[in-house]
Order: structure tokens, then sequence, then C-alpha cells
């Protein structure tokens, strides 16, 4: 039941230096499509004072963030919701949003699902912390364009997106960028923040 992707434990602690610099102190933060449920176990735990609030579409992957938090534990870690970002959401207002490597793996209305939703439930000045592969410019690593096509052989609706594109996305709903940062293996985490 329980489910273990090998990039988490690469990832994890550059997510979570970000997450520690961006994140309210307090509040609730809600995680878009959580898959394994690591991420959720590993951040709860370390990030005392926030409610963590984990949510996925996939029914597998509820019983993995299931399994993972009944091992993890940790008070803060809330039940998983399943939660589909282009269907009304199950949460009315979160002070962050966490989303970690979904937009890609996902259609584009996806992507338009998450930052609309963002817009809806964030508090003002909450923040929207996203990570994963980007072409910025059009232009990423030679890895991350070997990762594109791989993704658009196996669905054609997938891919790695452009940045500017899922600015203008955050733009529309409403969420203002704060910052880029670069992380291993190629990747990005984009901050915005709730007007």
């Amino acid at each position: 039941m329980k489910q273990h992707a090998p990039a988490t434990m690469r990832n994890r602690e550059p997510i979570l230096a970000v997450l520690r610099q961006w994140l309210p102190t307090r509040g609730l933060v809600l995680e878009i499509a959580s898959g394994t449920g690591e991420h959720a176990a590993y951040f709860a735990a370390n990030l005392s004072g926030r409610e963590w609030q984990s949510s996925d579409t996939d029914p597998a992957a509820l019983a993995s963030i299931a399994a993972w938090r009944e091992q993890a534990g940790v008070p803060n870690l809330r039940p998983p919701l399943r939660l589909d970002v282009r269907q009304p959401w199950p949460v009315e207002r979160a002070d962050a949003l966490f989303c970690a490597n979904m937009i890609h793996i996902a259609p584009w209305d996806c992507t338009l699902g998450l930052m609309a939703g963002a817009g809806r439930v964030l508090a003002p000045g909450g923040v929207l912390v996203l990570y994963g592969p980007f072409m910025v410019g059009g232009v990423t690593a030679p890895s991350n364009l070997a990762f594109d096509a791989d993704l658009k052989a196996r669905n054609p609706t997938w891919g790695v997106r452009h940045l500017e594109a899922v600015g203008e996305a955050a733009q529309a709903a409403g969420l203002d960028h704060v910052e880029t940062i670069p992380m291993p293996a190629n990747n990005l985490c984009v901050v915005w923040r709730r007007l």
C-alpha cells in the first residue's frame, strides 16, 4: 500500500529549505498532488506549527499517503483528501499551497485549475510554492528535454511546461511572482503570492 518515489530522498531537503523560507509559521498548508505521501510525512514532521493537508486524485496514491501518515504519527498531518484541481476543491481557505511534480505529468488544464484554485483558496498574502522542471525562455537542461520527449510519448497532453505560460496563468488568477529558486537535478521552485 505504501509507495516510494526515489526522487523524494534526493529533493526533500532542498525543498524543505525553500518551504522554511516561504511558508507562514502557522496556518494550513494544502499540498496538491501529494503522490506517494512521503513529502507530506517528512514536511509535516519538520514544519511543526503548520497544519499539513495532503491531497491527490488517485486512489492508490491516497492509500499510500494514508500509510505514510500512519507511520509518521505526527499530529499536524491531516488525513488525505481527494482533490482534482479541475473540480470544486474540498478546501475553502489555505494559508499556503505546495505542489511538486504535477503540472508536467498532467494536461495543461490542470495547471490552469491549480492556479484558479490557488486564487480562490489562498488568503491574501498566502503563497503557492511550485516545484519541478520548467522551460525558461524556451530553454532547459538536456535531461529535461529528454524527459519532455518521454512524457509526450506517453501522453501528448503532458510535458515540461514553459515557466512564462505558467506565470501568465498565475497572474490571471491574482498571483504575483516573487521568486524562482534553482534546485538540484535541473528543477526549480517557483513562488507566487496571492495579491
